[in-house]
């Protein structure tokens, strides 16, 4: 059952002044423009597209620039009397590219689940980082020895380039995905040229973009060389490109952002020593700084493409799920933010890391020093898509009602393996059972991922994370008052739903914060953050969905996915009363 929730009081900075938060997604980018009280002026919001081949995930760098300079303009329209007091950029965790000084990429984007560089995750294990296969480390090192020095790969065009004569497309490769044409040169098939003249390269290994130490070429794939990049070069997370972008030059990264590329935020540095063995070049790395740190101002040239105010001040920015979490006002020990979107992402608050040995929990750092601990699953509603390409999601929600719980057990993953609760590169979607109907098996969807929200829960629990505090439920899910409803009851406890619940405002309440305009970050986010709706779950209702979420954990220990101390701890909380942990 739901009841309204009051709105937060106060306001942060003057009658004129207003933040912006620029969120980069897995499927468009979102623009939101807002006062200190969280009312929203403006937003804006354009698509993105991307290549999924196999355990492959691509996006074109070029493509999330346009985006935001596209839903940057739409968020400003008429509010040309409101002044930016400054903005800040949340995007995937783990997705990755080299670029130049300038922001212009020299690579495709790895997206946060591109899962090609397993076997440089091994030599990173192996090394002693503990990185999972998805992570931007591993893909960073993918990067470095694919596209290597000599042709000017990794350098401004001439002389073998993306960009092309005219703006026609670069080299068909058949099947739209990025790949080696036979000169070398990637391309995509039929929609356009990958970035243009003057962009910089895309040349796969064996025309170099990385030099030797030696000044010869790199070594084949695999052979850990020394190198150093080309003059410019540098690694670059997503939101990287975007602020240097707009501040004209190139800036620090945030450490929320490079924690997934091995940045030690307890020791708040790089793992040089590491990295030279593993052969990743000291000089490709970027600076890193806290979130909320100022890293530059917008430049004219940005201003022009995106209409966001020449000097507006440009504040280091955290991953989507932590701007997620900001966005759910969840940031005193022991709260709760469970973020659905394409993914299911949990993070809460405490004052100490929550230690995790398999590497599936990790910590990332809040700007004035405390933990946000959590894990990001690849269950979510991206999986929707999949199984129902043309779905009405609010008719089949009608539906889904006659099928509590349903009569098969279904486990949804998005995109091949596991992150969280468990690591499984391996695991695949399953569905135990034939379901009766379309209403059935979207029924079953829908509960597998309240299934998997609870088992991480309950894996959070087990690791011994706070868990005394309230839990909000925030991302593009959060718009459906069944699914809400439905996760309440599955998870034996209440959930707050903000009345906005969009990542990027959090990142307008960061810029508040490191602009100046609130003494902390969680003052900032408690007079931004309004609750729309308090979710009391049914006690009936849970006890229903007991005997199915039990089912699907025991499937999950079977196929040898899920640790068995895990699983015991998971099913001896269905005896307990959930609601406060």
């Amino acid at each position: 059952m739901a009841h309204e929730g009051a709105a937060g009081k106060g306001r942060t900075g003057g009658d004129g002044d207003a933040w912006l938060g620029i969120d980069l997604g897995t499927q468009s980018v979102r623009v939101l423009l807002a006062t200190g009280d969280g009312t929203v002026l403006g937003s804006g919001v354009a698509p993105l597209r991307g290549r999924r081949t196999g355990v492959r995930h691509e996006q074109d760098p070029g493509d999330w620039w346009d985006a935001v300079c596209t839903a940057s303009r739409a968020a400003l329209a008429g509010r040309s009397r409101v002044r930016v007091g400054g903005l800040a950029v949340c995007a995937t965790s783990g997705t990755v590219l080299l670029m130049d000084g300038s922001g212009r990429p020299l690579t495709p984007g790895l997206m946060y689940d591109d899962g090609r560089a397993a076997q440089d995750a091994a030599r990173a294990r192996e090394a002693g980082l503990l990185v999972q296969n998805s992570w931007g480390l591993p893909k960073a090192l993918w990067l470095v020895r694919e596209y290597r020095a000599g042709g000017g790969a990794l350098g401004s065009v001439g002389g073998g380039a993306l960009g092309t004569v005219g703006d026609g497309a670069l080299g068909s490769v058949g099947d739209g995905v990025l790949g080696s044409g036979g000169n070398g040169v990637l391309g995509r098939a039929g929609d356009g040229a990958l970035g243009r003249a003057g962009d910089g390269a895309m040349v796969r290994a064996g025309d170099g973009a990385l030099e030797s130490a030696g000044g010869g070429s790199l070594a084949g794939a695999g052979s850990g060389g020394r190198v150093r990049p080309r003059p410019g070069a540098r690694l670059a997370h997503q939101a990287d490109m975007i602020t240097t972008r707009l501040a004209g030059h190139p800036v620090p990264t945030d450490s929320s952002h490079a924690l997934k590329t091995a940045y030690d935020l307890e020791r708040e540095a790089w793992p040089y020593t590491v990295f030279a063995e593993l052969g990743l070049p000291r000089g490709l790395l970027p600076d890193v700084v806290r979130p909320g740190s100022r890293i530059g101002e917008v430049c004219a040239d940005a201003a022009e493409r995106t209409g966001i105010p020449v000097g507006t001040p440009v504040v280091a920015g955290m991953t989507d799920g932590c701007a997620a979490q900001i966005a759910s006002g969840a940031l005193r020990e022991g709260s709760w933010n469970s973020v659905l979107g394409t993914t299911l992402v949990l993070k809460g608050a405490a004052s100490r890391p929550v230690r995790d040995a398999t590497g599936v929990v990790y910590n990332h750092r809040a700007p004035e020093g405390s933990w946000l601990p959590g894990g990001a699953s690849s269950v979510g509603a991206g999986a929707l898509a999949g199984y129902f390409p043309d779905a009405s999601p609010a008719a089949l929600d009608q539906a889904a009602q006659a099928h509590e719980p349903a009569s098969v057990i279904a486990y949804p993953l998005a995109s091949p393996g596991e992150r969280f609760p468990f690591l499984a590169p391996d695991a695949a979607a399953f569905v135990v059972g034939k379901p009766a109907s379309d209403a059935d098996l979207w029924a079953a969807l829908l509960q597998g991922v309240g299934y998997t929200e609870r088992l991480c829960l309950d894996t959070l629990h087990f690791l011994g994370a706070p868990m005394d505090g309230p839990l909000t439920f925030t991302g593009g899910a959060a718009r459906s008052p069944y699914w809400n409803q439905l996760r309440a009851d599955i998870l034996g406890r209440p959930a707050r739903v903000p009345v906005q619940t969009e990542p990027a405002l959090g990142m307008a309440a960061l810029a508040a914060y490191g602009t100046g305009a609130a003494p902390t970050l969680e003052d900032a986010a408690a007079r931004m953050v309004r609750v729309r709706t308090v979710l009391e779950p049914r006690p009936a209702r849970t006890a229903l969905f007991a005997d199915p979420y039990a089912r699907l954990v025991g499937e999950l220990e079977r196929r040898g996915w899920l640790p068995e101390p895990v699983a015991a701890h998971a099913r001896a909380r269905l005896d307990l009363d959930t609601a406060a942990s």
